[in-house]
């Protein structure tokens, strides 16, 4: 069976039906292009033909370009991957102008037949540009639907002619949003928008209706007509002009330059903006080329695509463990964490039971679920069914009783190992022998929370990121006695609420916060070292890091800080390292200053709780140096800082797969995406580097920038952490 199969209608209307055997959503490959540019000869060859639909067999449209075969691409053509992947970038614009003509006759612009796409559901990125070369498209009103221009955020843009066709349909203003933000859209809005040209019950009926009634006029595009003027103006126009200066300021002031797409879509839109149409498409896969031949976009690819594909189907998962999809689960604590896991639970159709001292609390955390969906009926994503439906899902009680029948309880009460044992043998008195007990903790061993439990093989950790609803990561923690069934059964739960799983052995502050602390304190050492608070932020910005390390650890709270450092000392004694941390840390916490929660911490805040930029009173307590460092020195001494623990984490075999050391970066902590992640990152600046790096921070900084002795053996051998410790082919596929 191939991807594209055509039926001429006896009606004179060739429907052209995308389905790709063996997946849940079409993927395009250039060999399916070039397939599909074959019928597309064929029909228009046929003169019994009159139009022709492009549809799907399945309930969505397409997801987009394998991006494994891009990467195949490039590892065929070696030395030559840049000709190779700009050449077949070029065959699949072909292949789509062919459709966009219709064989119309070039001077004339006539006797072309109509070409219609019929959308039943979802259409992203290839999904989306195969339809913009149709002459109409017309969608299915499914409002789950997603229409739209995805690919900036895995670290590329839209290069099969998706870019140079929205903005010559819309504007460069209009198309922006679509383009640098890569917004989806419902088929209703998508058509305000102008994405999309109809939105019918019946869209493969409306598209053979129009095929047969349409004229020459109709099938002619915009830009291929005389007389086209780019919408907002083209860049040598005045309007055109202060679009493109404004564009420019915004894409850099978001990406900070650390973004190749970003800067390469924005290029191929203004260069592409000041030629004829067909010079402005090969404009857009020179760039294109550019990108997917730039090692971030390679490694975006790999870790926000690939690796975190398969991690969501399964790559790590036990073998041989039958389903262990959850029908009942019991989440004991009501607070935060419990509120928001029990939140997630019942709107994947999971009954849950939510468990506090107090039935009070109880029902408060039963009520976060209530007003969540409050606030999707105000936006129009939920209705009132689906709220009474989720809401019947959760029993809010103080009865432990009620957990009988669960198969997985999540223990989120108060970070005390005292606390926790107590609620792990209540709980173990109720529920049956398969049931698996997780416990949500940032920092405990759970390997010594798994003492409390007469089945340590059954108990587990799961650690959520905050807020629970938001964050695509989970962090599942294997103790010394945990079992195959119970990683599986966590497995397959954190698959049910629809996040990212990454299995981590247990070790102190197991992967995540083990790489975000030193960050953290590494930002806060430089304060101490008199580095402007300033340089220390905007440094970590602009080398990609969502939030400076500052700014970070007034969001989670300094005097959590302090309470991880005091029971950290408490725990490494005289290998404590961190002291110098500690005096700020300490005099914070001791000035009442706890980060945002109290309106006060690095940074000043208004009484609304806004930041106001750097608190006053850090400058007289640590004054600044005269001497300032240089930019990269502070930015490598913050991502060493992470990326040195990371391969700590592989080399003591807390990670047990490097695609979870990136994937989990990336989502838990926002390690620069824009490097694919910590061991990405350090393939990037090449393993040789990286260890002649770090003797140059450690000679200058401390020992905590210590080569490994991991990355020492690669770089004396040239090694890279995906050369040595990728998946294969077969694994990866």
């Amino acid at each position: 069976m191939t991807d594209f199969t055509m039926e001429k209608g006896a009606d004179g209307v060739a429907i052209i039906t995308w389905d790709c055997p063996g997946k849940s959503m079409n993927v395009l490959s250039i060999d399916a292009a070039l397939h599909l540019e074959s019928l597309v000869d064929d029909a228009l060859a046929d003169d019994t033909v009159k139009g022709i639909v492009i549809t799907s067999g399945k309930d969505s449209f397409a997801a987009g370009m394998d991006l494994n075969v891009i990467a195949g691409m490039k590892a065929e053509a070696g030395e030559n991957a840049a000709e190779g992947l700009f050449e077949g970038i070029m065959s699949l614009h072909k292949a789509l102008r062919k459709i966009e003509l219709a064989g119309m006759d070039p001077k004339t612009q006539k006797g072309g037949k109509p070409i219609a796409a019929a959308l039943p559901g979802t259409a992203l990125g290839i999904g989306l540009e195969l339809p913009l070369a149709c002459h109409r498209i017309f969608v299915t009103p499914n409002p789950k639907a997603k229409i739209g221009l995805p690919e900036i955020m895995v670290g590329i843009f839209p290069g099969g002619g998706g870019t140079t066709r929205l903005v010559r349909k819309l504007g460069a203003m209009t198309a922006s949003p679509f383009l640098l933000e890569g917004k989806l859209s419902d088929p209703m809005k998508a058509k305000s928008a102008g994405l999309v040209d109809e939105v019918v019950a019946d869209p493969v009926e409306a598209a053979k209706e129009w095929v047969l009634q349409a004229s020459d006029k109709d099938i002619v595009k915009p830009w291929d007509a005389k007389g086209y003027k780019m919408p907002g103006g083209a860049p040598y126009h005045p309007a055109g002009f202060m679009t493109f200066v404004g564009a420019s300021a915004m894409v850099h002031g978001k990406t900070k330059g650390v973004y190749p797409a970003a800067k390469a879509l924005l290029s191929a839109v203004y260069e592409g903006a000041l030629v004829p149409f067909d010079t402005a498409l090969k404009i857009e896969a020179r760039w294109f080329t550019n990108v997917l031949m730039n090692p971030s976009s390679s490694a975006m690819i790999r870790s926000l695509f690939i690796n975190k594909g398969a991690l969501e189907k399964g790559a790590v998962r036990p073998e041989g463990i039958d389903d262990q999809s959850v029908k009942k689960v019991g989440v004991l604590g009501a607070g935060m964490m419990g509120a928001g896991i029990s939140l997630v639970s019942a709107m994947a159709g999971i009954e849950v039971v939510l468990i506090d001292q107090k039935q009070e609390a109880a029902d408060k955390g039963k009520s976060y679920t209530e007003s969540y969906l409050d606030q999707g009926i105000k936006k129009k994503k939920v209705d009132e069914a689906k709220k009474e439906k989720v809401l019947g899902l959760i029993t809010a009680t103080t009865d432990y009783a009620a957990l009988e029948g669960c198969d997985l309880i999540i223990e989120a009460v108060f970070e005390d190992p005292k606390i926790k044992a107590e609620v792990t043998a209540k709980v173990e008195e109720v529920i049956g022998d398969d049931c698996i007990f997780a416990t949500n903790t940032s920092t405990l061993p759970i390997s010594d929370l798994a003492k409390a439990s007469k089945r340590p093989d059954q108990f587990i950790g799961i650690h959520f990121f905050s807020p629970v609803e938001k964050m695509n990561l989970v962090e599942i923690i294997r103790g010394k006695e945990t079992g195959d069934r119970a990683v599986a059964k966590a497995l397959d739960y954190v698959r049910q609420i629809r996040k990212t799983p990454i299995v981590v052995n247990d070790a102190r502050f197991f992967y995540a916060n083990r790489c975000i602390i030193p960050f953290i304190n590494e930002g806060i050492r430089m304060v101490a070292e008199g580095v402007n608070p300033a340089l220390i932020e905007n440094a970590a910005k602009m080398v990609g890091m969502p939030l400076g390390p500052l700014q970070l650890v007034d969001e989670t709270s300094i005097d959590l800080g302090a309470k991880i450092a005091r029971a950290t000392k408490a725990a490494m004694g005289d290998d404590y390292p961190d002291e110098a941390v500690d005096e700020v840390i300490f005099w914070m916490e001791g000035e009442g200053r706890l980060g945002r929660k109290s309106n006060a911490g690095f940074y000043a805040y208004d009484e609304k709780g806004k930041r106001q930029g750097i608190w006053d009173g850090l400058a007289a307590r640590y004054s600044e140096a005269e001497t300032q460092p240089e930019l990269t020195d502070v930015q490598h001494r913050l991502l060493f800082a992470q990326a040195l623990e990371a391969v700590r984490a592989l080399e003591e075999g807390v990670l047990m797969d490097i695609r979870e050391g990136d994937v989990g970066a990336i989502l838990g902590w926002g390690f620069a995406p824009w490097s694919g992640g910590p061991l990405s990152w350090l393939d990037i600046l090449g393993a040789p580097y990286a260890a002649e790096r770090c003797d140059a921070l450690e000679a200058k900084f401390g020992e905590r920038f210590s080569c490994p002795a991991l990355l020492r053996e690669m770089a004396e051998k040239n090694q890279s952490f995906y050369g040595r410790f990728g998946p294969s082919e077969a694994e990866a596929a």
